[in-house]
C-alpha cells in the first residue's frame, strides 16, 4: 500500500488549492466572509471535475442539509481511483475578510477509510514538531507538566518554550497556566491548521500548540503531520446530545477516546495548502494587472517529500 497514491496526484492536489486561493484574491480585506468562503468553495468544487478519482468527502463544508456542495459524503472527481478527501476551501474566512495572516486553502487526499470522519465539533488538541520521543507531551498531563517535559527534551529552560493558542475566552485558564509555567505565549485569532503545522518549522519559533479548535481542522492538521513528522493528540468535545448523536452517525462510539496522529490520518496521504494571506508557512496570493501569483506546499506521507511551488496564473479580463 506504500505506493498506493500515484505521486502525480500531488500536482493535481496543488491545482485544486491554487484554484480556491485565486478565487478569493480580490476579496481579501473586503470584509465579506460569506463571499470569500463561497468563492473558494465554488472554485474548489469546479476543480474536482478534472480530477481522475472517485473521491468521497469525509471532512467538508458540513452535512448535506447544511452545505450545497463539498458536503460530507459527496462524491467528486471524474471517476477512477477511490480516495477519501478532507478539505477546507478557506481555512480562515475572517482572516481573509480582514486581511490577517495565515488564511489557507487546504486539501488532503488519502486511501479510503484512513481519515477520521470527524463530526463538526470541538477537539482538545496538543501538538509538537518532529524530533521528540513518542509521548513527550500528553493531552492528559497538566500544562506545566507538558511545558517542562518539552523543555527537558529540548535541553532548555521552560522560559525558552513558546506556546501557540487560539485567542478565545474558553482558553483563559489555559493562557494563565502557560504563563504560570514560565513559557512564552503567542496568540492567534484563527487558523489552527496553520498553527499546528507551525510547530514543525523551527523558523516560526513555535514549540507547542495547545487548545480547543475544530475537529475537522484536527484531521487536516494530522494529515500534514503525517508528512512532516511531529506529534499530536486530540479528544472530541461534545456539548449537546445532538453532537453526540451526530458522532454516532459517523461511527464514533468511544466519545472519550484520545486520538493520536495515526488515528486521525493513517495510510498514504497527500496534503496540499495554498496561501491566501501571508503566514508563517506560505505567502499569500499576489495580484498584478495581468497575473495572480500563488505560493503552495504539497507533501506526501509515504515519501516524506515536501515541495514548495510558486505559480503564476493569468487574470481573466472582461471581453
Amino acid at each position: 500500500m506504500g505506493n498506493w497514491l500515484d505521486r502525480a496526484f500531488a500536482l493535481e492536489a496543488v491545482r485544486i488549492t491554487e484554484a480556491a486561493a485565486v478565487a478569493v484574491a480580490d476579496l481579501i480585506g473586503r470584509g465579506d466572509e460569506h463571499a470569500a468562503d463561497h468563492a473558494a468553495v465554488e472554485a474548489m468544487r469546479r476543480s474536482f471535475s478534472f480530477l481522475p478519482v472517485t473521491g468521497t468527502v469525509v471532512i467538508g463544508e458540513g452535512e448535506r442539509d447544511e452545505a450545497p456542495m463539498l458536503y460530507i459524503g459527496e462524491v467528486v472527481g471524474t471517476g477512477g481511483l477511490e480516495v477519501d478527501i478532507a478539505l477546507d476551501p478557506l481555512e480562515g474566512t475572517s482572516l481573509t475578510a480582514k486581511a490577517l495572516p495565515n488564511a489557507l486553502a487546504v486539501l488532503a487526499i488519502a486511501e479510503p477509510g484512513t481519515l477520521l470522519n470527524a463530526p463538526d465539533v470541538y477537539m482538545n488538541k496538543i501538538a509538537v514538531g518532529p524530533g521528540y520521543s513518542e509521548g513527550t507531551v500528553d493531552l492528559d498531563a497538566s500544562v506545566a507538566e507538558n511545558i517542562n517535559a518539552l523543555a527537558r527534551a529540548k535541553g532548555v529552560h521552560p522560559r525558552e518554550i513558546t506556546a501557540l493558542v487560539l485567542d478565545r475566552p474558553r482558553h483563559e485558564k489555559l493562557i494563565e497556566d502557560i504563563r504560570a509555567a514560565g513559557a512564552a505565549l503567542r496568540l492567534i485569532s484563527d487558523g489552527d491548521v496553520a498553527g499546528i503545522i507551525a510547530t514543525t518549522d523551527p523558523n516560526t519559533g513555535i514549540d507547542i500548540y495547545f487548545g480547543q479548535g475544530g475537529a475537522p481542522e484536527g484531521v487536516l492538521a494530522a494529515s500534514a503531520l503525517r508528512c512532516l513528522g511531529g506529534q499530536m493528540q486530540g479528544r472530541l468535545v461534545f456539548r449537546t446530545d445532538d453532537e453526540r448523536e451526530r458522532a454516532a452517525k459517523w461511527g464514533i462510539n468511544d466519545l472519550d477516546r484520545k486520538y493520536l496522529v495515526r488515528d486521525l490520518a493513517s495510510g498514504d496521504v497527500i496534503f496540499s495548502a495554498t496561501g491566501v494571506t501571508d503566514g508563517s508557512m506560505l505567502r499569500g496570493v499576489r495580484r498584478t494587472p495581468d497575473h495572480i501569483v500563488t505560493h503552495s506546499v504539497v507533501m506526501r506521507s509515504t515519501s516524506g517529500t515536501v515541495r514548495w511551488i510558486e505559480a503564476r496564473h493569468a487574470r481573466r479580463r472582461p471581453r
